[in-house]
């Protein structure tokens, strides 16, 4: 299982993907403007974190497609503009409560919606549970993983796209975790790095 990671360079990817807690889930580090010099397909999955700038990866918006098509795996977590750089993505942004949960009696309306996947044994609804940033209307056939308090998807697996697969999430975990704000994040990390790492090469094959 080989992991490359996209690093935009900002503070937050140098703390999640170069950081003692998590660096050992990432094989290859690359800059968006040096994916060029990279085959992707030596990689079992293509990670692009938070807040990555989309411009930087639209120049390799033909290659990531390619990557896909020979049934490669990409990884895309929140606050990032991924239809610009990846095919088939919906998405409606929505004002952002930062301070939800100092109402009382307050629920932010984040909910599992495939208790039996595999990556719940790692995650509980609270670890997915901080912020919204808006909702995707994915293709028909994708597998929803949590959605909003309206039912809408903010985190799913795409199988149906490309002959790959794309798993994309409106949840920003390396910010937040990079910004040393939000535990919920680190817990997320600690749960979906090691599922990304040691579970998805097996599913893939089922």
């Amino acid at each position: 299982m080989s992991i490359l990671a996209i690093h935009p360079g900002a503070y937050y990817h140098i703390e999640t993907l170069e950081a003692p807690r998590y660096r050992h889930h990432f094989d290859t580090l690359v800059r968006p403007e040096d994916l060029a010099s990279v085959n992707l397909e030596d990689h079992d999955v293509v990670f692009i974190p938070c807040r990555t700038p989309a411009d930087r990866l639209a120049p390799h918006a033909d290659r990531l497609r390619r990557y896909l098509d020979q049934g490669g795996t990409i990884v895309a977590t929140g606050e990032t503009a991924w239809d610009v750089f990846l095919p088939a993505i919906q998405f409606t942004p929505q004002p952002t409560n930062w301070w939800w949960w100092l109402e009382p009696g307050a629920d932010l309306g984040v909910r599992i919606a495939a208790p039996g996947h595999p990556l719940f044994k790692r995650l509980g609804q609270d670890d997915i549970t901080w912020h919204l940033h808006g909702w995707f209307d994915p293709p028909e056939g994708v597998e929803v993983l949590a959605v909003n308090a309206e039912g809408r998807p903010i985190f799913y697996v795409d199988e149906v796209s490309t002959r790959g697969r794309m798993i994309i999430t409106s949840l920003d975990p390396c910010f937040h975790h990079g910004s040393h704000f939000m535990p919920a994040t680190t817990r997320f990390l600690d749960g979906f790095l090691p599922w990304m790492r040691e579970d998805l090469d097996g599913e893939k094959q089922k």
